[in-house]
């Protein structure tokens, strides 16, 4: 496959703003070397886009997707590496990038396809499709100071879909405007891949990112962090966030001292071989020697709860091992969960199943490349 987009051990180091950085910036510039110190929005960004292929770019705020953009799309230079672009390139970057205030949407067009080599009757012969697809109705004879982001998006949107370039750069384009016009783009962006286009498409929606593109790479703080499958990728991302939310919440908690020492798990053991199922066993101590209750419980890497059952609510006895130790075991079949991160949680009980005491968690990871919402997949019949 022949690549239209080359991205070859970029960086980005951005000179510090106080007076003696910014002069020894200079001196180095013109001197020809290369600008290392400074703040580093980038570092050793590595890939390819081929032709016909869609390309994800996730990560937080901050991260240096945008920056990158801007690297690919030429309106910044990288400090260190090289990017290589073959074909027409339409970014939609920030928002009225391009155009000008005082002129009217109608203008604006005109000047934004005349910079992109559309001209002439070939641009009067497109002019209704655009504004027909941005459909802004009278404002399209308006100064676009009048405009809403959305309707700025509109705008620049429709006129990517009238110029269709080999490359197709978007920057959070479906997180602006109506969710008509939304479902428009995403239309339209099918279509033009099924047509041979290439996209690169930076989104905060892991959705969109399954749903549109085929490979994703994941900046984390200006680094590379991941490359590979949007599915593997999107799982990967997520993970992170909820296991991020979850530390969040356990650092908000103040732990109650009273709660503890009186019955602990202690041992819990997990097979999660099997996609559809896991098998757990464990231990918990009693101190005053009774038969203890254990409630067992599946939660997202961000806490969200999944299912969670008790022996006390299934009627099952845990086994007497030794003084003050009792066993478990439990098998949890079918479950049909959605791909992602998860956490069993095994939580030691009282005899009256009625207080929890003590808690112990392990990890595990169902795999798979299904696309559905939520946790589960549930059974279901179109008709």
């Amino acid at each position: 496959m022949s690549a239209l987009l080359s991205v070859s051990h970029v960086s980005k180091v951005f000179p510090r703003t106080h007076r003696s950085a910014g002069l020894r910036a200079f001196v180095r510039l013109a001197l020809g070397r290369t600008n290392t110190e400074g703040f580093s929005a980038l570092a050793d960004i590595d890939f390819e886009v081929n032709k016909g292929e869609s390309l994800a770019l996730v990560g937080e705020n901050g991260a240096g997707k945008s920056t990158l953009l801007k690297i690919i799309a030429g309106v910044l230079q990288p400090t260190q590496g090289s990017v290589v672009r073959v074909g027409t390139v339409g970014a939609l970057l920030e928002l009225g990038a391009g155009f000008h205030a005082e002129y009217t949407g109608r203008e604006n067009l005109k000047l934004a396809a005349a910079l992109q080599g559309l001209i002439g009757r070939a641009f009067e012969e497109k002019l209704d499709e655009i504004i027909a697809f941005a459909d802004i109705g009278e404002h399209i004879d308006q100064p676009i100071k009048t405009y809403s982001s959305g309707m700025i998006v509109r705008l620049g949107f429709a006129l990517v879909t009238a110029m269709k370039p080999d490359l197709l750069i978007t920057d959070e384009v479906l997180a602006v405007g109506d969710e008509s016009f939304q479902n428009k783009c995403i239309t339209w962006m099918e279509r033009y891949l099924d047509q041979g286009g290439t996209l690169l498409l930076v989104s905060h929606s892991l959705y969109h990112v399954k749903k549109l593109t085929q490979r994703a790479v994941w900046l984390d703080h200006g680094k590379q962090r991941m490359l590979g499958s949007s599915n593997d990728v999107a799982i990967a991302y997520q993970t992170f966030h909820e296991e991020k939310q979850a530390t969040q919440k356990v650092a908000a908690l103040a732990l109650d001292e009273t709660m503890l020492g009186q019955y602990a798990v202690t041992a819990l053991h997990i097979d999660s071989s099997d996609a559809t199922s896991l098998r757990a066993n464990g231990e918990v101590k009693a101190r005053d020697g009774r038969r203890p209750h254990v409630a067992i419980g599946i939660v997202r890497a961000d806490g969200t709860p999944v299912f969670g059952t008790t022996s006390e609510i299934d009627g099952f006895t845990l086994r007497h091992a030794a003084p003050g130790v009792f066993k478990f075991a439990i098998s949890l079949t079918d479950w049909r969960l959605l791909p992602g991160s998860y956490r069993l949680k095994a939580h030691a009980m009282d005899p009256e199943g009625m207080r929890v005491y003590d808690t112990l968690e392990r990890e595990f990871m169902v795999p798979g490349t299904k696309r559905e919402l939520g946790f589960v997949d549930v059974p279901r019949t179109w008709d």
